[in-house]
């Protein structure tokens, strides 16, 4: 089977969070380091190396890309993927819209990219894997809905179209 890849650019707004960001979660251990007593060691080791960790985290969960591989859609990451199955995929649309007026549940809001449970009056509640909210693609299932932002939203409908349309042939 062919894999379709598809990259993920971050939007300006993206740029601009992961950016600050990590300035201020750089620039916490340097300013702790500075004004916390040495003799209060452990303390000042907690406050120095968690904002580091959180970066690290982040880090290690920002989208890379997505490709499409059979009967799966895997969500590109540094060093590993997130595999959704297409099994069940009733539609795909693409709606610049879609995330407009989200409220994050819970997960990522900006560090790297907006990933995690969402929810806003449109959708309802939806699992989010995006780098640019205007590029958003909708994939509904029974009982779930999932964003994805393709750099190529129209091409990537395209793409889950034909595997929709290989799948019911195969019935």
């Amino acid at each position: 089977m062919n894999n379709e890849i598809f990259e993920a650019p971050w939007s300006r707004q993206l740029k601009w969070i992961t950016a600050l960001s990590s300035a201020l979660l750089l620039g916490i251990p340097l300013v702790l380091l500075a004004k916390i007593p040495q003799a209060e060691m452990a303390w000042r080791s907690g406050m120095v190396l968690l904002p580091l960790a959180i970066l690290a985290a982040s880090a290690f969960f920002a989208i890379r890309g997505y490709l499409i591989n059979g009967n799966a859609l895997l969500i590109c990451r540094p060093g590993w993927k997130t595999r959704i199955s297409l099994q069940g995929l009733q539609e795909v649309a693409a709606d610049p819209k879609a995330m407009s007026g989200s409220i994050r549940v819970f997960g990522n809001g900006g560090l790297f990219c907006f990933a995690g449970l969402y929810r806003n009056s449109r959708l309802g509640r939806y699992r989010a894997f995006a780098t640019d909210q205007a590029r958003a693609v909708v994939l509904k299932f029974p009982g779930r809905t999932l964003v994805v932002t393709p750099g190529d939203p129209q091409k990537f409908v395209a793409a889950l179209e034909n595997k929709k349309t290989d799948r019911e042939t195969d019935r």
